[in-house]
């Protein structure tokens, strides 16, 4: 399938996978299945259970919703789902949780299928402005921004990948003025959450948690390419060891949130096992909640808004609203409710209630990927879905396994390398396959099908082996902004990523990418006959190949988002103007209204934030407790 393939014709490539999931199960011969056995009853079995599943939760949705609740959580995403689940856990609390979105099913937790489920309906699908210095490759100049719309949010979208961060970035949070924020305090909260099989992982202070709901493994089985990674990381002086460990400059393969070859959600880890068993807990899909209901006289929220069924009704709270919906709803939401700058919910006919700085404050990690051509053997999404490869997923092993084709990991500190405790500016990640291998993933990152041709075209069609390792840049100095549309809940909001605008950004990322490329100089990567695609970027074909300028160019055309939207509500004391919820969590000049989500984060961490969330939402029900007299 060349560029010039009508989109429109894949704007539902996981449905096509479903389909030829079900032909699959009809149509095979009787010698496949004689071959197969088990493995192809397996996977019938596998499509049979998932549409089970999916009438299941559809039967939930009839539910009839109380006039009132103890506690409404507004998204079911990764913070959402934990958040209810521990707040429901006084049976003297009813809880409501309300998600856009609808059900997750059992083909939607396949390790690889993570690129085909951002183009399905449980992504939202929001896209930034446009702009002259970043997103240059993609349509239109803007880059695509995935986020959850299903039972588990996020954590149903993303790859899976498991990191803690830095300790530094706690304590960085507390000294803003965030009590209870610092690496010493938030620990115990990762061990809470945690259920680690990773068998090497650091068995002192650091050590994971084995017993908590959100499982954590290595993945199998690995590509050469993966080994080659770790080794010629190993082979330029990176230690391998466990990066949530002691000390997270290390290489490792990848700690993913996966058990029994299944993406392992905050739906499947929180709210599976209270099925049948939590009757204060009311979950309800495909829900709307269009505003939080706050009195402007005594500034105290009472309920919400819920467009439901067709329509829109008021919920009651008699003792909170949380908004769980993510940094991008989050503000959305604030805002359409009167909580953010006034002066911009004035030019939107929005009355102010409070005016706080929601929406500022955006961050985000980018990864401008490097494509690598070998010898070895690279995933290729063509074979994915054969019959062997099925086979071989049900048998418990096969590259369906694999987080989104993510296999290995490492941390730098490029701005104080001698310093084995340093605090990682750079992470690197290899994929075990190339562009040129995945018509989904370029389909998710939105790529200009000419300038995909140009880099990538010749190589499909000659089914090129190759990798990619993304350069992400973890402490980025600049910020955007989220901003309303207009006054409807429906429309999406306008999102300015404001990549490179501080020029640390784009130095630190050209080193990221420097960095990567001299590891194809290792004997191991030698040894596949890894080697740098030589391919000219139409837009920087003017600049010196291989030059810092040349890389910076590539940087601003693949502005790659690597989905870690956060800190639009930023947490911080009261004398901090920036500040939209205090170390509680608490709405400042609300009452009765919280934030648990990646909105919360002043300094988004030092790594991927879904592990990190499960953690701020942990703390939350802690402290909701707390305030609320209920002994933990």
């Amino acid at each position: 399938m060349t560029a010039r393939t009508s989109q429109r014709s894949l704007s539902r490539p996981w449905a096509l996978v479903l389909a030829f999931l079900g032909l699959l199960a009809v149509s095979v011969s009787a010698a496949e299945q004689s071959y197969y056995g088990n493995s192809m009853l397996d996977m019938m079995e596998f499509m049979r259970r998932g549409q089970a599943q999916l009438d299941l939760e559809a039967l939930d949705n009839g539910q009839k919703l109380l006039t009132k609740y103890d506690f409404i959580v507004v998204g079911a995403g990764t913070a959402g789902c934990a958040l209810a689940a521990r707040l429901s856990e006084n049976p003297r609390w009813k809880v409501l949780l309300l998600e856009a979105g609808g059900p997750e099913s059992y083909a939607m937790d396949m390790p690889i299928a993570a690129h085909y489920l951002q183009l399905g309906e449980m992504n939202w699908k929001y896209r930034t402005e446009p702009s002259a210095s970043y997103c240059l490759a993609m349509n239109n100049n803007r880059c695509n921004w995935p986020r959850g719309k299903v039972m588990g949010g996020s954590s149903v979208l993303n790859y899976m990948m498991y990191t803690r961060g830095s300790r530094r970035d706690y304590d960085r949070w507390a000294e803003l003025g965030n009590p209870g924020w610092s690496y010493r305090d938030v620990l115990p909260y990762f061990r809470k959450y945690e259920a680690s099989s990773i068998p090497d992982a650091d068995p002192g202070p650091t050590r994971p948690g084995r017993q908590g709901p959100v499982k954590i493994s290595y993945t199998e089985p690995r590509t050469r390419i993966a080994d080659a990674f770790v080794r010629a990381s190993q082979e330029a002086g990176m230690p391998r060891g466990d990066y949530n460990g002691e000390t997270q400059l290390r290489v490792s393969y990848l700690q993913a949130n996966v058990y029994n070859e299944t993406r392992w959600s905050s739906n499947r880890a929180y709210l599976y096992p209270l099925k049948g068993k939590r009757t204060n807990l009311h979950v309800k899909k495909n829900a709307l909640v269009t505003k939080v209901l706050i009195d402007p006289q005594t500034k105290t929220a009472y309920g919400i808004m819920v467009q439901t069924e067709g329509r829109v009704q008021k919920v009651l709270a008699r003792r909170e609203v949380v908004v769980s919906a993510g940094a991008i709803n989050t503000p959305q939401l604030l805002m359409l409710s009167g909580v953010g700058p006034a002066k911009h919910l004035r030019e939107v006919g929005i009355k102010p209630i409070a005016d706080l700085a929601v929406g500022y404050n955006l961050q985000d990690h980018i990864a401008p990927a490097v494509s690598m051509l070998c010898n070895a053997t690279s995933l290729q999404i063509r074979e994915m879905f054969s019959v062997k490869a099925l086979g071989d997923y049900f048998r418990g092993r096969g590259p369906l396994r694999t987080p989104g084709g993510v296999e290995a990991i490492s941390f730098y500190a490029l701005d104080d390398p001698k310093n084995p405790q340093g605090w990682a500016d750079v992470e690197l990640f290899v994929v075990g396959g190339g562009l040129q291998t995945n018509v989904a993933l370029r389909l998710a990152l939105g790529l200009r099908p000419e300038i995909y041709e140009d880099m990538f075209g010749d190589l499909e069609r000659s089914n090129a082996n190759g990798f990619l390792i993304f350069p992400m840049v973890l402490r980025a100095k600049s910020r955007g902004r989220i901003k309303l549309r207009s006054r409807r809940p429906q429309e999406h909001p306008l999102i300015y990523a404001n990549y490179f605008s501080h020029p640390y950004d784009l130095n630190i990322t050209v080193r990221g990418i420097e960095q990567a490329v001299r590891l194809l100089e290792e004997p191991a990567f030698r040894a596949i006959g890894a080697r740098l695609l030589e391919k000219r970027l139409p837009g920087c074909s003017h600049l010196r190949w291989r030059s810092s300028d040349y890389w910076a160019c590539h940087a601003r055309h693949f502005t790659f988002t690597i989905y870690h939207y956060s800190g639009t509500a930023k947490m911080g004391p009261s004398s901090d103007p920036a500040a939209v919820v205090d170390a509680r969590l608490r709405v400042h000049g609300i009452r009765n209204l919280r934030v648990a989500d990646a909105s919360i984060m002043p300094h988004l961490i030092s790594g991927h934030p879904n592990g990190p969330v499960y953690l701020i939402a942990e703390k939350a029900a802690d402290m909701i407790k707390q305030d609320h007299n209920y002994v933990l």
